[in-house]
């Protein structure tokens, strides 16, 4: 018996739409980033990418628990004394709510040119479905969690 290897070749990706309405950040996040790895499909090889199309709709309508609009915090430097920004989660949702969703997604890839390209394979869209554009890639809904009123695991 010989483990299989996948060659960049014969890799066959699919689009997937996910709805992000009303699902934790963090738990959208580390399913997304599954499928783009390509971990939920059995040629999954680690040094290939073989993970799939994400588009992301309904981002703006993501859900952060507790208190994270807050006192969650992200932080950027401009390089020169004293150039520490920081934004709260609420002030970036009501910017621009992608940068959420991307950041959580990016913080759970790969940090290497494979984890860049498996970014490249994620689209992300504020808005509800029809201002996606992506129906000619014939992508279908995945249903992440079951959308009842408490949390199931």
């Amino acid at each position: 018996m010989r483990t299989y290897s996948a060659k960049p070749g014969e890799v066959k990706r699919s689009w997937y739409i996910i709805d992000a309405a009303d699902i934790p950040l963090g738990r959208t996040a580390s399913e997304v980033a599954k499928i783009l790895q390509g971990k939920n499909k059995p040629t999954y090889t680690p040094h290939v990418d073989v993970g799939d199309c994400v588009v992301i709709i309904n981002a703006a309508k993501v859900k952060l628990t507790g208190d994270k609009l807050d006192k969650k915090m992200y932080h950027h430097h401009s390089g020169w004394v004293g150039g520490l920004v920081s934004t709260s989660a609420r002030e970036v949702m009501n910017t621009d709510p992608t940068l959420l969703v991307r950041g959580a997604i990016r913080g759970m890839l790969p940090k290497s040119r494979l984890g860049r390209a498996m970014l490249r394979k994620l689209k992300i869209h504020s808005g509800a479905c029809p201002e996606h554009g992506y129906v000619a890639q014939k992508a279908e809904p995945l249903e992440l969690f079951k959308k009842s009123g408490k949390d199931e695991r």
